[in-house]
């Protein structure tokens, strides 16, 4: 999360999908910035999905070692999402959060 630190935001990690939505439910949280798959019960979407039900406006963005074309086309995500494929640059992340955050916040 030091790409996201060093462009000036605030972040916390979280090892599991149960703890993020946890840290969501006890401060506030703008931005879930999660990879498509996730160790445990959980994965990327099923997170993205309890999360944005318990925080209306939360905005989304994924991560993943996957091209976004093989993502979507088995049915991982729905098309559309805000996906920052890896390896990714600072400024390509920094984009990348702005997108979703602007996209979040015209929604409100």
């Amino acid at each position: 999360m030091s790409f996201l630190e060093s462009i000036g935001y605030r972040t916390r990690d979280c090892g599991t999908a149960l703890e993020a939505l946890q840290i969501m439910n006890e401060e506030p949280v703008d931005l879930l910035f999660t990879d498509v798959v996730l160790p445990g019960d959980f994965n990327g979407a099923q997170l993205a999905r309890a999360a944005q039900e318990a925080h209306e406006g939360l905005a989304v963005l994924y991560t993943s070692g996957y091209t976004e074309n093989a993502i979507v086309h088995h049915g991982r995500l729905d098309v559309g999402v805000h996906l920052v494929e890896k390896p990714f640059t600072r400024d390509v992340l920094a984009r990348r959060v702005h997108a979703a955050l602007g996209l979040a916040r015209s929604r409100r």
